[in-house]
């Protein structure tokens, strides 16, 4: 059987796909919180909680530390950036295709008018 690591991207992409974590990242986006501060607002059981947290820190998006009895989590801003500039990419790609298509549109109907 073929094994498959999955990349840091892949592994991103999964954990971003679930609107309760993006709700948990877009949280953290705005600096550290407990688990029971990121539970609060979701219609979710803490131990769900606790278990999309596990993915998220599986796909190095979240790091969390215990102090005492409270497990406070952050968000790992390397990742965030290895998303972002995959984004930026295909959205540059993207663009130079439009930019042509709109070039060659252009002309194609310049030259209809000169017929």
């Amino acid at each position: 059987m073929l094994q498959h690591q999955a990349e840091p991207l892949d592994r991103a992409f999964q954990a971003l796909s679930d609107p309760g974590r993006r709700a948990m990242v877009e949280r953290l986006s705005v600096g550290p919180a407990s688990v029971s501060e990121l539970a609060k607002p979701l219609p979710m059981t803490l131990s769900a909680v606790i278990q999309h947290l596990k993915v998220l820190e599986e796909a190095r998006l979240v790091r969390s530390e215990k102090v005492g009895r409270v497990r406070t989590c952050t968000l790992e801003i390397g990742t965030m950036i290895q998303v972002e500039r995959w984004i930026a990419e295909r959205k540059r790609f993207w663009e130079r295709r439009y930019d042509q298509l709109e070039a060659y549109l252009a002309q194609t109907a310049s030259e209809e008018k000169g017929r």
